[in-house]
């Protein structure tokens, strides 16, 4: 005697196996154009635009990998204050930052910075803002040590700049 599963179950089986299989192919579509954005070859860095308008660029602070978010408009390195803490990175000093949301005081922090491509900034002077995104803000502060160039949706990177390499 064989007892066969309600309608009701194998339909929201099969709908549950739809949603898994659309999720994960989601997930690998996103993965595969988050790879698609960067690429690095022997002289140039191409940084293509993300869906969100902005550029990023992948690297690490301390040796934890993080998602730069660039930023021509920032002076300086900025990293949340909650990162700082994560990474026992000590203030030397406070600092007043104009941003988007107004004037905000920061702690000022120093930190190895790795991008991916080959840049490093040793014991670089970081702001730690409350507030802030996890995802870090690269400044001026590291691109004005680098020959780059917007065009067209992409960020171009001349590694030959690159004197840290």
């Amino acid at each position: 005697m064989s007892a066969e599963l309600p309608p009701t179950f194998k339909v929201v089986t099969v709908w549950l196996l739809a949603g898994v299989v659309l999720f994960l192919g989601v997930q690998w579509w996103q993965h595969r154009a988050q790879q698609a954005r960067f690429t690095s070859g022997d002289d140039v860095i191409e940084i293509r635009r993300g869906p969100d308008g902005h550029y990023h660029w992948p690297g690490s602070i301390e040796g934890r990998e993080v998602d730069f978010l660039v930023d021509t408009g920032a002076t300086g390195t900025a990293i949340s204050a909650s990162l700082a803490r994560d990474l026992g990175l000590r203030a030397i000093d406070t600092v007043q930052s104009s941003t988007a949301g107004g004037v905000v005081t920061g702690e000022v922090v120093r930190a190895d910075i790795s991008l991916r491509g080959g840049f490093r900034a040793d014991r670089l002077p970081v702001v730690a803002l409350q507030g802030l995104s996890d995802r870090p803000l690269l400044g001026m502060d590291v691109l004005g040590r680098l020959k780059w160039q917007q065009d067209d949706g992409v960020l171009r990177i001349d590694l030959r700049s690159l004197g840290t390499r």
